[in-house]
């Protein structure tokens, strides 16, 4: 009798793990998207590793300047890049309804956002010397912010051009050659940091200046790799990545109306970031150079929790456009899963060994300096393991809303949340009460978890298995011309 019921748990169990792993939407489904979208933001996440560890070894005051100036510049970009990126859920989207010859031109469309995020990012050359004066650092470390920030700017265009031409790939679930530029781009920016950060080869050492023309470099190649990619003739027979070049109105109002809030919310969740980091910044340097530290370890663990989030939009994107909410709605509980698992082993990593983390940065840096840095960080890593937890729902929830398209509601949350809930309340903790770093850290965790609470809930809400980014295509209908469609625009 006994055995009778153990071998019935059994066979639920096994039929249910079954059902999970290899059904539609499944975990198998999920993990062959997002395994190269996971080693390609890995590979970014490596490089910005490797690039703060060098600068570490140069010297703390380098370390300290270049996460708030890395945070500006991006906060800056992000505008851009996140309507880039959008691109993905066009491509997902008329790739699941067969809209194929659409592909190439909504690509384009991202690529022309590169180029005027290039051309605005010259403007902002010259104000640098206005941002960091600002923030209140020591002059010291501004000169160095000021330097870094400007070669950044330099860089925009490739790297926001290169985001739009990923999502032709990624788009239709073609997640590998995403994964392999993503690579050579990470292995090229290393060796351009070694050489130009330290001086070899006959090339001077530039330091901090060296580490953002590496970066700058570095997206100039990822640009022209995919390029190539996207210009091979069995590309433009079937998805017009050629012939679809110019400018279509059109399709470009609709990647702003769509992308635009996503790239708001890029923009604002970047903004409440980079006010927490000059803020703290205003508490030391020792202070700015371990939550620099922090951040970075945290992005090895995060940047692989993205790739889930990617491969969930774009499963999203693929079942909305076959008309199956159902599956859209199980990938994203897929990936929730996998992802949460994931991220409750990093937590317990960043309590339990938090040294072994820490461990690259210390390596070749100064060890009296970096004492009181490294202290300061291990605890907070703890509040890291915190938070890091709800922003599984943070990333899995806002990826699959925004897979549908809806992209204002995520935009909405994050101006109440990132303005009110992190930049407001740091400012008046630190810059009126005087508080100290780990009351700005609690802030910071506090936000995090809120973010993660409010798209869990308007995922559950299902108002999103009612959107669509495209034009959908229509039956023919009685008396029209045979072969023609009639088509509406969706919103």
């Amino acid at each position: 009798m006994v055995s009778d019921l153990v071998n019935k748990m059994k066979s639920k169990i096994f039929q249910f793990w079954s059902g999970r792993w290899r059904g539609e939407g499944g975990y198998r489904e999920v993990l062959v998207l997002a395994i190269p979208l996971i080693l390609s933001t890995g590979a970014w996440a490596v490089q910005h590793f490797v690039d703060r560890m060098f600068l570490a070894w140069h010297s703390p005051e380098a370390l300290a300047a270049a996460m708030p100036a890395g945070a500006l510049n991006f906060a800056f970009v992000s505008l851009f890049l996140g309507t880039a990126i959008y691109v993905n859920t066009f491509v997902a989207q008329f790739f699941g309804a067969e809209l194929h010859d659409r592909i190439g031109p909504a690509l384009w469309q991202g690529v022309y956002v590169g180029l005027i995020a290039g051309l605005l990012h010259l403007l902002l050359i010259p104000l640098a010397g206005f941002f960091f004066g600002l923030a209140g650092h020591a002059p010291h470390v501004q000169k160095l912010e000021i330097d870094y920030f400007q070669i950044l700017c330099l860089g925009t265009g490739p790297m926001v051009a290169s985001s739009a031409m990923a999502g032709f790939f990624s788009g239709r679930g073609r997640t590998w050659p995403v994964m392999w530029v993503s690579l050579a781009a990470t292995v090229v920016n290393i060796i351009l940091d070694y050489v130009m950060i330290f001086g070899h080869w006959g090339v001077p050492a530039l330091g901090i200046k060296g580490a953002a023309a590496a970066t700058d470099l570095s997206a100039c190649f990822s640009f022209f790799f995919y390029l190539f990619l996207i210009s091979l003739p069995r590309h433009n027979r079937r998805f017009r990545t050629l012939t679809g070049w110019r400018l279509d109105i059109s399709l470009f109002k609709r990647l702003l109306r769509f992308g635009l809030p996503n790239g708001v919310q890029f923009f604002l969740d970047m903004v409440g970031f980079t006010t927490f980091i000059l803020l703290v910044g205003r508490l030391g340097t020792v202070e700015l150079a371990a939550t620099n530290i922090a951040f970075n370890i945290n992005n090895i663990a995060f940047m692989p929790m993205l790739g889930c989030g990617m491969a969930v939009s774009v499963l999203v994107g693929q079942n909305l456009g076959k008309n199956r909410p159902d599956l859209a709605e199980r990938s994203v509980y897929s990936g929730f899963q996998i992802t949460l698992v994931y991220m409750a082993g990093i937590a317990a990593a960043y309590v339990l060994t938090p040294g072994i983390f820490i461990w690259p940065f210390a390596a070749q840096a100064d060890a009296v300096s970096f004492a009181s840095i490294h202290k300061m960080t291990v605890i907070l890593l703890r509040f890291v393991a915190l938070y890091c937890l709800f922003d599984t729902m943070n990333i899995i929830f806002a990826s699959g809303v925004k897979g549908a398209g809806d992209t204002r509601f995520v935009m909405f949350m994050v101006i109440a949340f990132s303005l009110l809930g992190l930049a407001l309340p740091t400012y008046i903790t630190l810059g009126i009460m005087n508080r100290g770093l780990y009351t700005a850290w609690t802030i910071f965790t506090i936000w995090v978890c809120l973010l993660g609470i409010a798209f869990l809930f308007r995922f559950l809400g299902g108002k999103w298995k009612s959107m669509s980014v495209i034009e959908m295509a229509q039956p023919t209908l009685p008396g029209s011309i045979p072969g023609r469609q009639v088509t509406a625009n969706k919103p």
